[in-house]
């Protein structure tokens, strides 16, 4: 295979792994993300052996790493996410080694992925980040008082829409779907609502 086809793949499968493994960190869950990043990682390794690389890349790389650990560790309006970001595009693109070439990677697929990283770790992640670090709004003295919006029918027991969330709740009195109600209490995960005040 073509040293260069070899560099831009390895490229994309390292993109991948990055992709993959932040998604994992920033939003756990099924394993599927993490089963992912560990197949992109071995395809990877597996390129990184094939060819020769540049090991002055290699800090770069770990600078990402450790950018990106800042960013979850000590939020600074996503500024070490974005620095994140573009170490490890840019050690990346410069870690292999083709004679005649300064650059292995073709410069408009580096360029290109690493603007679409910029854009997913500004998007989505940094997204992610804020979520995580939301005050949770479930606790009862967080929702007790709330006025929110019946959405199934109570009767007694449908659903209601409070302070941004979809919750299981009972009324005293039967209260049709767009019913403004008031939260009066709460039984485990049940809402205890009445109509609310006019």
């Amino acid at each position: 295979m073509d040293a260069s086809l070899l560099a831009n793949l390895i490229f994309l499968a390292m993109t991948a792994t990055v992709w993959l493994t932040v998604m994992a960190l920033v939003t756990p869950g099924t394993g599927v993300l993490e089963l992912l990043a560990l197949l992109a990682l071995g395809l990877s390794t597996f390129g990184i052996l094939s060819l020769p690389i540049n090991l002055w890349a290699l800090p770069l790389i770990l600078a990402g790493t450790v950018l990106f650990g800042l960013s979850i560790w000590r939020w600074q309006r996503g500024l070490w996410l974005a620095l994140s970001a573009l170490a490890f595009s840019l050690g990346s693109m410069f870690l292999f080694r083709i004679s005649g070439r300064v650059l292995a990677v073709d410069p408009l697929l580096g360029i290109g992925t690493t603007v679409l990283t910029l854009t997913f770790f500004w998007l989505v992640v940094r997204k992610s980040l804020l979520a995580f670090r939301s005050p949770s709004s479930d606790s009862l003295r967080d929702i007790m008082g709330k006025v929110g919006e019946v959405r199934t029918p109570l009767d007694p027991v449908g659903s209601v829409f409070v302070n941004g969330e979809l919750w299981s709740a009972r009324g005293e009195t039967e209260m049709a779907p767009g019913a403004r109600v008031i939260v009066t209490g709460r039984e485990g995960l049940i809402l205890v609502v009445q109509p609310a005040p006019n």
